[in-house]
């Protein structure tokens, strides 16, 4: 038998989606991280059908035939492709709804910290074309924070910084608002190119973003180790001037001198949000430090390099990857608590 809440929830299930650029995440209140899956979506060029979405998507990526298209639709952060974004939301709706798919959701989704109202707007309306009934969206660094345990509606300051796929989200929150916050478009996925353009130019080789993806996941670092301490990654592509397969070794500290550029951009978004925070705030991240969040914020050493460019202590949250879509979760089941941080509903 159902309680009177449980059957509520049941005729209005509530689902939290992180859309990311590189993945998405669904999160049920009571249930957790139901869905993590790539925001990749495969094409037909011939008659537009969607062929595959998500994890099977991502297998096809550089792989498919001419007339197939693997798209990610999502690009900075937000929708570059209205319909196709439409078509893999309604996917991961169907998906992580099951057996509940009859009744229409209530969807909270994240958006970067620089969203504009006209992206915000896109966002909200791809949602319920997807099959919301309502449709909330939060900035990510808030939901991060939620997501991370930090208590965001005392009188404190709290800075966190949201390393995803395509943006870097600082902020830092007080009293549930935003006090100060920038969204740079340079994060996981441009330490991939600038590894691809690295190995390209240093070795002849052409390779794939996958690849540069996993390399960096196996050895990558955001400041230079010890040669024993060196991490060695066999990377396998074609070469520009023979054109034939060819495999080659790279060494960690050489990726730290491929990203470099990269790296000091995504901490020059740190100072300039600390250079904007108040002098009673700035005090409190001191005291509290750095929380960050996403999936590129796993990167080797990265809170030590944030430490050393910033002089504030840096730690990355458990489980840093699954924050925003747990915050999401948390938003969704105390709206109330957190309406001050919703900053669009329909």
């Amino acid at each position: 038998m159902f309680n009177d809440l449980s059957f509520k929830s049941f005729l209005t299930p509530k689902l939290g989606i992180d859309l990311g650029t590189a993945n998405t995440l669904v999160f049920v209140p009571g249930r957790g991280v139901v869905l993590n899956e790539p925001s990749v979506v495969v094409v037909s060029e011939r008659d537009k059908r969607v062929l595959a979405v998500g994890n099977e998507a991502k297998d096809m990526v550089g792989r498919t035939p001419g007339e197939v298209i693997a798209y990610r639709p999502m690009r900075d952060g937000v929708i570059a492709d209205y319909r196709v974004t439409q078509a893999m939301l309604r996917y991961f709706i169907s998906k992580a709804l099951g057996r509940m798919q009859f009744f229409k959701p209530e969807v909270m989704i994240s958006v970067p910290a620089g969203v504009t109202s006209t992206e915000r707007r896109a966002v909200v309306e791809a949602a319920i074309r997807a099959g919301a009934k309502n449709a909330y969206v939060v900035k990510e660094p808030i939901l991060a924070a939620i997501g991370a345990n930090i208590s965001i509606q005392e009188p404190h300051g709290n800075m966190v910084v949201d390393i995803g796929g395509g943006t870097t989200d600082v902020a830092v929150i007080s009293l549930g608002g935003v006090v100060a916050c920038t969204s740079v478009k340079c994060a996981g996925d441009r330490l991939d190119a600038a590894i691809a353009d690295y190995i390209k130019k240093t070795y002849n080789l052409a390779i794939g973003d996958k690849t540069a993806e996993r390399v960096k996941m196996a050895i990558g670092s955001a400041i230079p180790v010890e040669p024993e301490e060196e991490l060695v990654a066999v990377i396998k592509g074609r070469d520009f001037i023979t054109g034939l397969p060819r495999s080659i070794e790279v060494k960690t500290n050489e990726l730290v001198r491929a990203i470099g550029k990269e790296l000091r951009e995504m901490t020059k978004a740190i100072r300039d949000v600390l250079a904007e925070t108040p002098p009673e705030l700035a005090s409190d991240i001191i005291d509290r430090g750095i929380v960050m969040t996403g999936g590129s914020s796993q990167l080797r050493h990265l809170a030590e390099l944030v430490q050393r460019r910033t002089g504030v202590a840096a730690r990355v949250a458990d489980e840093p990857l699954l924050c925003v879509a747990r915050g999401t979760g948390i938003a969704l089941e105390h709206l109330d608590t957190y309406k001050k941080a919703i900053i669009a509903k329909r």
